[in-house]
Protein backbone atom coordinates (compact mmCIF):
# COMPACT_ATOMS: atom_id res chain seq x y z
CA UNK A 1 0.00 0.00 0.00
CA UNK A 2 1.35 3.45 -0.89
CA UNK A 3 2.02 5.86 1.97
CA UNK A 4 1.12 9.11 0.16
CA UNK A 5 -2.48 9.24 1.33
CA UNK A 6 -1.44 8.54 4.92
CA UNK A 7 1.04 11.44 4.82
CA UNK A 8 -1.45 13.83 3.23
CA UNK A 9 -4.22 12.90 5.66
CA UNK A 10 -1.93 13.26 8.67
CA UNK A 11 -0.64 16.64 7.48
CA UNK A 12 -4.22 17.83 7.02
CA UNK A 13 -5.33 16.67 10.46
CA UNK A 14 -2.38 18.32 12.18
CA UNK A 15 -3.05 21.55 10.26
CA UNK A 16 -6.67 21.47 11.42
CA UNK A 17 -5.59 20.83 15.03
CA UNK A 18 -3.34 23.91 14.92
CA UNK A 19 -6.14 25.94 13.35
CA UNK A 20 -8.55 24.94 16.12
CA UNK A 21 -5.98 25.91 18.73
CA UNK A 22 -5.39 29.36 17.27
CA UNK A 23 -9.14 29.95 17.00
CA UNK A 24 -9.34 29.40 20.76
CA UNK A 25 -7.23 32.53 21.31
CA UNK A 26 -9.79 35.23 22.09
CA UNK A 27 -9.20 38.91 21.50
CA UNK A 28 -9.51 40.87 24.77
CA UNK A 29 -12.15 43.55 25.24
CA UNK A 30 -9.86 46.53 25.61
CA UNK A 31 -6.99 48.29 23.96
CA UNK A 32 -4.32 48.41 26.65
CA UNK A 33 -1.43 46.10 27.49
CA UNK A 34 -3.08 45.29 30.82
CA UNK A 35 -6.04 43.82 28.92
CA UNK A 36 -3.66 41.16 27.59
CA UNK A 37 -2.43 40.04 31.03
CA UNK A 38 -5.29 37.59 31.71
CA UNK A 39 -4.44 35.90 28.39
CA UNK A 40 -0.81 35.14 29.31
CA UNK A 41 -1.56 31.60 30.59
CA UNK A 42 -3.67 30.92 27.48
CA UNK A 43 -0.86 32.14 25.23
CA UNK A 44 1.82 30.15 27.10
CA UNK A 45 -0.35 27.01 26.77
CA UNK A 46 -0.80 27.71 23.06
CA UNK A 47 2.94 28.16 22.48
CA UNK A 48 3.76 24.92 24.32
CA UNK A 49 1.17 22.96 22.37
CA UNK A 50 2.18 24.53 19.05
CA UNK A 51 5.77 23.44 19.72
CA UNK A 52 4.62 19.90 20.53
CA UNK A 53 2.47 19.67 17.41
CA UNK A 54 5.39 20.96 15.36
CA UNK A 55 7.68 18.35 16.87
CA UNK A 56 5.21 15.56 16.13
CA UNK A 57 4.62 16.80 12.59
CA UNK A 58 8.35 17.07 11.93
CA UNK A 59 9.23 13.65 13.34
CA UNK A 60 6.20 12.01 11.72
CA UNK A 61 7.30 13.47 8.38
CA UNK A 62 10.87 12.21 8.75
CA UNK A 63 9.73 8.80 9.89
CA UNK A 64 7.32 8.35 6.98
CA UNK A 65 9.92 9.55 4.48
CA UNK A 66 12.02 6.50 5.40
CA UNK A 67 9.10 4.07 5.33
CA UNK A 68 8.53 2.38 2.01
CA UNK A 69 5.16 0.79 2.62
CA UNK A 70 2.18 0.86 4.92
CA UNK A 71 -0.51 -1.65 5.77
CA UNK A 72 -3.76 -1.67 7.73
CA UNK A 73 -1.96 -1.86 11.07
CA UNK A 74 0.06 1.25 10.19
CA UNK A 75 -3.11 3.09 9.20
CA UNK A 76 -4.78 2.27 12.53
CA UNK A 77 -1.65 3.11 14.52
CA UNK A 78 -1.47 6.45 12.71
CA UNK A 79 -5.14 7.14 13.50
CA UNK A 80 -4.42 6.28 17.12
CA UNK A 81 -1.66 8.93 17.17
CA UNK A 82 -3.90 11.47 15.44
CA UNK A 83 -6.66 10.82 17.99
CA UNK A 84 -4.42 11.80 20.91
CA UNK A 85 -3.01 14.75 18.98
CA UNK A 86 -6.56 15.90 18.21
CA UNK A 87 -7.22 16.28 21.94
CA UNK A 88 -4.44 18.87 22.16
CA UNK A 89 -6.71 21.89 21.56
CA UNK A 90 -9.05 20.80 24.35
CA UNK A 91 -6.39 20.10 26.98
CA UNK A 92 -4.49 23.23 25.94
CA UNK A 93 -7.56 25.45 26.32
CA UNK A 94 -8.55 23.89 29.65
CA UNK A 95 -5.06 24.32 31.06
CA UNK A 96 -4.67 27.92 29.84
CA UNK A 97 -8.14 29.08 30.79
CA UNK A 98 -7.66 27.76 34.30
CA UNK A 99 -4.22 29.33 34.77
CA UNK A 100 -2.36 26.02 35.12
CA UNK A 101 -4.58 24.55 37.83
CA UNK A 102 -3.52 21.04 38.94
CA UNK A 103 -6.20 18.93 37.23
CA UNK A 104 -5.89 20.59 33.79
CA UNK A 105 -2.09 20.29 34.01
CA UNK A 106 -2.53 16.62 34.89
CA UNK A 107 -4.84 15.98 31.91
CA UNK A 108 -2.47 17.86 29.61
CA UNK A 109 0.33 15.53 30.74
CA UNK A 110 -1.81 12.45 30.23
CA UNK A 111 -2.45 13.58 26.66
CA UNK A 112 1.28 14.16 26.09
CA UNK A 113 2.03 10.71 27.50
CA UNK A 114 -0.60 9.09 25.29
CA UNK A 115 0.74 10.92 22.22
CA UNK A 116 4.21 9.57 23.02
CA UNK A 117 2.89 6.04 23.48
CA UNK A 118 0.91 6.25 20.24
CA UNK A 119 3.97 7.52 18.36
CA UNK A 120 5.99 4.63 19.78
CA UNK A 121 3.34 2.15 18.66
CA UNK A 122 3.37 3.63 15.16
CA UNK A 123 7.17 3.41 15.03
CA UNK A 124 7.10 -0.20 16.24
CA UNK A 125 4.52 -1.24 13.65
CA UNK A 126 6.43 0.53 10.87
CA UNK A 127 9.57 -1.28 12.02
CA UNK A 128 7.73 -4.59 11.79
CA UNK A 129 6.47 -3.72 8.29
CA UNK A 130 9.88 -2.50 7.09
CA UNK A 131 11.83 -5.29 8.80
CA UNK A 132 14.10 -5.35 11.83
CA UNK A 133 17.21 -5.16 9.62
CA UNK A 134 15.93 -2.30 7.45
CA UNK A 135 17.33 1.22 7.12
CA UNK A 136 14.15 2.32 8.87
CA UNK A 137 14.88 0.18 11.94
CA UNK A 138 18.52 1.31 12.01
CA UNK A 139 17.40 4.95 11.84
CA UNK A 140 15.05 4.53 14.80
CA UNK A 141 17.85 3.14 16.88
CA UNK A 142 17.45 2.38 20.56
CA UNK A 143 14.75 4.93 21.35
CA UNK A 144 16.57 6.38 24.37
CA UNK A 145 15.16 9.85 23.78
CA UNK A 146 11.62 8.48 23.46
CA UNK A 147 11.94 6.36 26.61
CA UNK A 148 13.35 9.27 28.61
CA UNK A 149 10.50 11.49 27.41
CA UNK A 150 7.91 8.91 28.42
CA UNK A 151 9.43 8.63 31.89
CA UNK A 152 9.48 12.42 32.20
CA UNK A 153 5.79 12.63 31.22
CA UNK A 154 4.95 9.93 33.75
CA UNK A 155 6.76 11.85 36.50
CA UNK A 156 5.07 15.10 35.47
CA UNK A 157 1.63 13.46 35.58
CA UNK A 158 2.42 11.93 38.99
CA UNK A 159 3.29 15.32 40.54
CA UNK A 160 0.77 17.50 38.68
CA UNK A 161 -1.84 17.53 41.45
CA UNK A 162 0.75 18.61 44.03
CA UNK A 163 3.17 20.71 42.00
CA UNK A 164 1.68 21.76 38.64
CA UNK A 165 4.56 24.18 38.02
CA UNK A 166 7.03 21.30 38.26
CA UNK A 167 4.93 19.42 35.71
CA UNK A 168 4.92 22.43 33.39
CA UNK A 169 8.68 22.73 33.70
CA UNK A 170 9.01 19.07 32.73
CA UNK A 171 6.68 19.54 29.73
CA UNK A 172 8.77 22.50 28.56
CA UNK A 173 11.99 20.59 29.22
CA UNK A 174 10.93 17.63 27.11
CA UNK A 175 9.85 19.99 24.33
CA UNK A 176 13.25 21.70 24.42
CA UNK A 177 15.00 18.34 24.12
CA UNK A 178 12.93 17.51 21.05
CA UNK A 179 13.41 20.95 19.47
CA UNK A 180 16.92 19.85 18.66
CA UNK A 181 16.31 18.31 15.24
CA UNK A 182 16.25 14.52 15.24
CA UNK A 183 18.77 13.61 12.55
CA UNK A 184 18.51 9.82 12.84
CA UNK A 185 16.55 9.38 9.62
CA UNK A 186 18.65 11.92 7.73
CA UNK A 187 21.89 10.16 8.76
CA UNK A 188 20.65 6.87 7.35
CA UNK A 189 19.81 8.51 4.02
CA UNK A 190 23.32 10.01 3.77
Amino acid sequence: MHKGRLEAFSDGVIAIIITIMVLELRVPHGDTWSDLLPLVPVFISYVLSFIYLGIYWNNHHHMLQRAHQVNGAVLWANLHLLFWLSLTPFVTAWMGENHFAPQPVLLYGIDLLMCAIAYGILAAILTRVEGKDSDFARALGSGVKETASGIAYFVAVAVALFAPWVSLAIYFGVALVWLIPDRRFERVVQ
